[in-house]
């Protein structure tokens, strides 16, 4: 038992876990470093797939407004309704997660419209059904913990709280 303990408090045993906690602190410093990229490319990504959505409704509006009226069956809404308010949401709210300007709003929209989605599409089939869990799961870290230091929201943030 005596050798136990002293093997574990020689200075070979100390000197590795310094160098193990002095790379474990390096690392935890580099990932710090580069979470506001992190932010910034989980916000680009999830608004870009939203974005291409919306932007292939636009450049079909007649069969936008098909599947509206005979595919998706958007609650309370009628089809018309439904096509302009998905289309909107599928335009707007992606460009102010990229900008980074109301983006816990914005996120929070584009996480019901997510929900609606899947709800409205019947058909969607299970891989549809997985990559909205991953959408609703990005939009919904994004809820969470903000947009990160690279965004304008973090930008208009330290220029107000300066001002008080």
């Amino acid at each position: 038992m005596m050798t136990t303990m002293a093997a574990a408090t020689s200075p070979r045993a100390a000197s590795l876990t310094g160098r193990l906690a002095g790379a474990y602190g390096t690392l935890a410093r580099w990932l710090t470093f580069l979470s506001p990229v992190a932010d910034l490319a989980l916000r680009l990504y999830v608004a870009g797939v939203f974005w291409k959505s919306g932007m292939t409704k636009i450049q079909s509006w007649e069969t936008t407004l098909q599947l509206f009226e005979h595919e998706y069956h958007v609650p309370l809404l009628s089809p018309v309704l439904a096509a302009y308010a998905g289309t909107f949401t599928e335009l707007f709210f992606p460009v102010l997660l990229v900008l980074g300007l109301g983006s816990r709003f914005a996120a929070f929209v584009l996480f019901v419209f997510n929900i609606i989605a899947v709800i409205s599409y019947p058909d969607l089939g299970p891989a549809g059904i997985e990559q909205h869990k991953v959408w609703g799961l990005m939009l919904f870290v994004l809820l969470l913990h903000g947009p990160g230091a690279l965004s304008a929201d973090h930008w208009l943030r330290r220029r107000l709280s300066s001002r008080v």
